[in-house]
């Protein structure tokens, strides 16, 4: 849509303009049509879904931010409904070795239903072990985004650099979501954003709005690609859409 387009609605047969609220109901309705057809451009004839990989920390100090996570979970299904829809597999470590992941979900509420049964527990990072499940999880049919969310870094950089390279050369980016400033987990997260083609973001702690908006824009770009993440950006709500693109260019 152009600016003049944006500024000029189109007139009633009555000659009048339209009411404010039926502009922006016409924008809204451009905009999913515009999606749309930006997924059906990729998806093509197989008729292939967008498949995004939901790895989170869960040790002792994640429980806040699970549950926010847990809330806003619905919201990023229904943005990317309209680009063709998108099957999520939840990944999580915590406690003592205990690295796991779901079978792939195409609902919000089986997602929710899955994260309501995980309870946080203290123990150590297990990184290694979510790349590593993603590298054979892509190898097997093709993942679009993996999203990880944690706080710190507790495992030898130079082997997760090593295991992103190879999700690199997969053509698998990683999106990294930090929250606080930990400067061992922003090191590494920035390098595997890196050898990815992805991007490292820093949320506020306890801000879900931010992580809300940048989980969004992951979804819509595992959905439809980039076209669709530069067209969600132009949006209002598309503040961690812009973010993200920034990194990636």
């Amino acid at each position: 849509m152009s600016s003049d387009d944006r500024k000029t609605p189109a007139r009633r047969p009555d000659g009048r303009a339209p009411a404010a609220g039926a502009a922006r109901d016409g924008e809204v309705a451009s905009f999913i049509e515009k999606v749309k057809a930006l997924g059906e451009a990729k998806v093509g004839h197989t008729g292939e879904r967008g498949r995004l990989i939901f790895a989170m920390d869960a040790t002792m100090s994640r429980q806040p931010t699970w549950d926010i996570a847990l809330a806003m979970q619905a919201e990023m299904f229904r943005t990317v409904e309209a680009i063709g829809g998108l099957d999520v597999q939840l990944v999580y470590f915590r406690g003592f070795g205990e690295c796991r992941a779901s079978r792939w979900v195409g609902r919000p509420e089986e997602l929710a239903r899955l994260m309501t049964t995980v309870g946080c527990r203290g123990g150590m990072t297990q990184i290694g072990k979510v790349l590593v499940h993603a590298r054979r999880e892509t190898d097997g049919r093709r993942v679009h985004a993996l999203v990880y969310v944690g706080d710190c870094m507790e495992e030898p950089v130079d082997e997760l650099a090593d295991l992103a390279g190879q999700l690199g050369v997969r053509g698998l980016p990683v999106f990294l979501f930090q929250e606080g400033m930990d400067p061992a987990a922003s090191t590494a997260f920035a390098e595997i954003a890196r050898l990815t083609k992805g991007a490292h973001c820093r949320f506020d702690q306890g801000s879900g709005e931010q992580l809300r908006k940048l989980l969004t824009a992951v979804a819509v770009y595992a959905a439809g690609g980039r076209s669709a993440l530069i067209e969600y950006a132009r949006g209002t709500s598309g503040g961690g859409a812009r973010l993200l693109l920034e990194q990636l260019e």
